[in-house]
């Protein structure tokens, strides 16, 4: 049987690979790089600019200590281009994997037309059809929109801006505002409602006071106008900085449209099979909504290729961890099945250990924070809010363990590797075991 993926991001890449395991016939079509957002435009680009800015945060903090004298200079375009020729390296990487299944891949652009699959003017049969083709920054349709910058435009600064105004209140936003706050810029974050209300109140208190403390943060604010080099809100105050959109994502539908059903918000429908309301459609990954993350993307692909195969699969999204990639990391897990009364929920609040990473914080009492909700009468984890260096690799065990529904008491057969999960040991056994 003929599949075709059109869309090679973590959705698309994931679902052809698995389809390469299972032996069947796969054509992988890619509009542009392979590897989508993720590694081209997003979450690898944000890391490997993070990772430059936690290296200034911590020869500041080492120098404000007095044991190293250093004097830090920046080159903006050379961190550019380093992280283009990792890209170019990762490409070829990411080629080299798929076709080792067997998949074929082309690279431009495909249309659907009458059940068949176009691309470079050449048509193709196909028995299942797999739609990834992820999804853009939103832009407000407001005058000056053209000249605002979105997360596509990163490597394309000749430099670190002098002030930046980020327009939204997301993810996102927070991780652009770490990232130039720490580069030297001047940053306003201008969010239409609340910043980060992904976070608890204690959890956003710190990333404000400890994280990006320099950042300046307005809350219920409507940008109306952008200009080059300013933005004007509904109440007619200026800020002054080049326009920045994190106003959300919008998906790359228009493939779909009239083929199969999509959504209210444009995004296309799917069931938990990632199953479309064609039979033999299937779509994954930022196109189709919902948590736009990298793992979660991956997790449907593989959950369509399966069921393309087959084999048949179903996609669950309880238990989804996430993180913010800030000098120090955020992450936080919420148990959206959890059933807990108020009168059951229970929370303990801690500040963070001098775990992996977190040594030379110590002094400055910046190791982090966390905040745990459970459930006393089933002894289960409902929500966990957690800041710390270790705070990726710690989530991502926790969430584990609650999406496979583990008791409380069951957390004691953890064995700590240490330090570098220190901090599992402090949330795990000191408070309940």
């Amino acid at each position: 049987m003929k599949n075709i993926v059109i869309g090679s991001g973590p959705a698309g890449r994931l679902a052809s690979i698995e389809l390469g395991k299972l032996g069947k016939d796969v054509t992988l079509i890619e509009k542009n790089h392979i590897a989508g957002t993720c590694l081209n435009e997003g979450c690898m680009v944000i890391c490997a600019l993070t990772d430059i800015t936690k290296f200034i945060d911590e020869n500041k903090r080492f120098n404000n200590y007095g044991f190293i004298k250093s004097q830090l200079e920046v080159s903006y375009d050379k961190i550019v281009e380093k992280i283009v020729e990792t890209q170019e390296f990762l490409r070829k990487l990411n080629q080299m994997e798929n076709e080792s299944f067997g998949n074929e891949i082309i690279y431009g652009e495909a249309s659907i037309e009458d059940e068949i699959i176009k691309v470079n003017n050449e048509s193709f049969e196909y028995d299942n059809l797999l739609i990834a083709t992820g999804a853009r920054p939103f832009i407000p349709d407001i005058p000056g929109a053209e000249f605002g910058l979105t997360n596509k435009d990163i490597l394309k600064l000749d430099d670190v801006p002098e002030k930046l105004n980020i327009i939204g209140g997301g993810i996102i936003a927070g991780e652009i505002a770490n990232i130039y706050s720490t580069l030297g810029s001047e940053v306003n974050v201008l969010a239409r409602s609340q910043f980060l209300k992904e976070l608890n109140p204690e959890t956003k208190r710190y990333v404000l006071e400890k994280i990006i403390p320099e950042v300046n943060i307005y809350e219920g604010v409507n940008v109306v106008e952008a200009f080059k080099d300013k933005v004007l809100t509904d109440d007619n105050e200026e800020f002054e900085g080049i326009p920045f959109f994190a106003t959300g994502r919008t998906p790359n539908s228009e493939i779909a449209d009239g083929i199969v059903e999509l959504n209210p918000d444009r995004t296309i429908k799917v069931n938990e099979m990632m199953k479309t309301n064609v039979e033999n459609i299937y779509a994954a990954g930022d196109v189709t909504g919902g948590y736009q993350l990298t793992p979660v993307a991956r997790m449907e692909g593989i959950t369509a290729a399966r069921n393309m195969a087959g084999y048949s699969n179903k996609v669950s999204y309880n238990c989804i961890p996430q993180t913010l990639s800030f000098n120090m990391e955020v992450s936080f897990v919420k148990n959206e099945k959890s059933t807990c009364s108020d009168e059951d929920k229970a929370k303990i609040s801690l500040p963070g250990i001098g775990g992996p990473g977190a040594f030379w914080n110590i002094l400055t009492g910046e190791t982090g924070y966390t905040e745990v909700e459970f459930d006393k009468a089933k002894n289960k984890l409902n929500n966990i809010n957690h800041i710390s260096p270790s705070s990726v690799s710690d989530i991502a065990y926790l969430s584990y363990l609650m999406r496979m529904d583990y008791d409380l008491d069951d957390y004691g057969e953890f064995l700590e590797i240490h330090p570098s999960t220190d901090t599992n040991y402090k949330i795990i056994k000191n408070m309940w075991l």
